[in-house]
Parts: C-alpha cells; sequence; structure tokens
C-alpha cells in the first residue's frame, strides 16, 4: 500500500532526528516534532507531519504517534528500531536512509537548525523549554489542563517573519479546498 507524502515526512523527520540527534528516545523525538512542525507553523500555516499534539506531563506529545510505537505497524517497522523496556529509556534507531527529497527547503533548514540546537539535549534538559511560560504547551495545561489538544495558533506570536492569524486560516482553507477537490 503506497504511503502518504505527510507520512513519508513524518518517518524521514524521524530517521532525520534519529541520525543527526544524540540521546534520541522517544521522549526527545517528540519534542523535536513538535518543534518541527510548530515552527513550520509559525512561518507557513502548515504544519509538517500533521501530527496533533497533546499537554503530556514530560511536554507536548503527538499521541497517536505514541500509540504506534506501542502497535509497531508495518512502515514504522520498516523504518525505525526502538531500543530497550518501557520501563527505561527507549531509544530510536533509524532502519533506512534519511531522503530529503520529501521534504521542501524550509523544512529542510528547521530539520537542520533543531539538531544543531538540541544535538547533544537530553529530554529531560528540553523539558524546560517546551513548558516555557506563555507558549503553546503552558497556555493549553493553564487553560485545558493535562492531555488537552495543543492548538497549532497558539504558536503565533507576533514574531518577526511569522505569518499572521487570517494568513493561516486562509492557508487552511485553501488547503482543504484542494483536498476536496482531489476526492
Amino acid at each position: 500500500m503506497p504511503i502518504s507524502h505527510h507520512r513519508e515526512k513524518l518517518l524521514n523527520a524521524i530517521i532525520y532526528f534519529a541520525n543527526n540527534t544524540k540521546y534520541c528516545g522517544k521522549t526527545k523525538l517528540y519534542k523535536l516534532l513538535f518543534y518541527l512542525d510548530f515552527t513550520h507553523f509559525k512561518e507557513t500555516g502548515h504544519s509538517v507531519t500533521e501530527l496533533d499534539y497533546f499537554v503530556w506531563e514530560h511536554g507536548p506529545a503527538p499521541k497517536n504517534l505514541h500509540k504506534e510505537f506501542a502497535q509497531q505497524p508495518k512502515d514504522i517497522q520498516e523504518h525505525v528500531t526502538l531500543i530497550g523496556s518501557s520501563d527505561s529509556f527507549i531509544g530510536v534507531k533509524a532502519r533506512k536512509k534519511f531522503d530529503e527529497k520529501h521534504f521542501t527547503k524550509r523544512e529542510l533548514r528547521i530539520l537542520k537548525n533543531l539538531c544543531d540546537i538540541f544535538r547533544d539535549a537530553k529530554a529531560e534538559h528540553m523539558v524546560e523549554a517546551s513548558h516555557e511560560i506563555d507558549k503553546p504547551w503552558d497556555i493549553t495545561n493553564k487553560t485545558n489542563g493535562m492531555h488537552a489538544l495543543i492548538d497549532y495558533f497558539l504558536a503565533l506570536d507576533n514574531s518577526p517573519g511569522e505569518i499572521t492569524k487570517e494568513e493561516a486560516k486562509e492557508r487552511i482553507r485553501d488547503k482543504e479546498q484542494l483536498e476536496s477537490a482531489f476526492k
């Protein structure tokens, strides 16, 4: 069965992070994917992987990917290996080579920048960054509590170079119209 474009991006982003950072376990990976998606959304109004992130104790987590790691569907098994037990660190090791053809130049830049910043960081040292006051995880936790969905629009904070909420909404509508036209 063919894999969707966004699924290819997700699998290859996992491979990239596993190959280009130290101590890449599930928790660190979840944070890196969150930063990838929310940084890209801030710049373009679209996430890279189309994952939804939720407020968990150790930071933002893609609940569906977490479930998939437990179930190990075929495409996950073909792309990565999880090393360790559920009681300790669970490392993520790439089984396939990273394929950059699935990414735009912007997405590749964000992937590289995140690896440059967090290459040597352990997950527990990334908690402070992901729990930063008045950022998406913190705002969602304060307003909706643990396990709540984190809204991508919370990434927009009027920083230079980011799109406006109106532009993001328009791009989402355009994308939905395109997708419905090809169904």
